[in-house]
């Protein structure tokens, strides 16, 4: 069940710096398409890739944390940019925590978008916890906010969105 954006107060959404994110099951639909000869294929979004670019000219610090390592990844990535990109990081809140130190921030400045067990922990730690409505329970259960639009299809663009305008951009 989704959550209202009213329920988050405009200053939560105005104190993030960081948005964190998985990849598979959030900005995509969580499929992987392997061939025979083993190349990997992934399907991205192009309004998520536009907030990420609108995050980034706003100030707006942007991460990628992935359980696995993935060539799609890494191209799309570097095609938007993605200053922080951390792949084959299973335990999420170690890498995030790790992160947000790196870069100064508390846990009120951070915003985390995942959709699986494995999220959950950074979810929850985070300022601003997202999760997609298809998640896992865990997920979803910690998420403060759970975008209308799926992963893989706008949900990471409504997020941004939504940090945009509480920035007044």
């Amino acid at each position: 069940m989704p959550r209202r954006l009213t329920k988050i107060p405009q200053a939560r959404w105005a104190a993030l710096r960081l948005f964190a994110m998985d990849v598979d099951g959030v900005l995509t639909d969580g499929t992987v398409a392997i061939a025979s000869d083993g190349t990997e294929t992934k399907h991205f979004s192009i309004l998520d890739g536009m907030g990420i670019v609108r995050l980034h000219k706003a100030g707006v610090a942007v991460a990628w944390i992935s359980g696995r390592a993935s060539g799609a990844t890494t191209v799309r990535a570097a095609e938007l940019r993605v200053p922080h990109v951390i792949q084959g990081r299973t335990d999420k809140l170690m890498a995030l925590q790790e992160l947000a130190s790196q870069l100064r921030l508390s846990p009120a400045q951070v915003c985390y978008m995942g959709d699986d067990d494995i999220d959950a922990p950074a979810i929850a730690w985070a300022g601003l916890g997202v999760a997609p409505a298809g998640s896992m329970p865990a997920a979803l259960k910690a998420a403060d906010y759970v975008p209308a639009r799926p992963a893989g299809r706008g949900a990471v663009r409504e997020v941004c969105e939504h940090i945009l305008a509480h920035r007044g951009q």
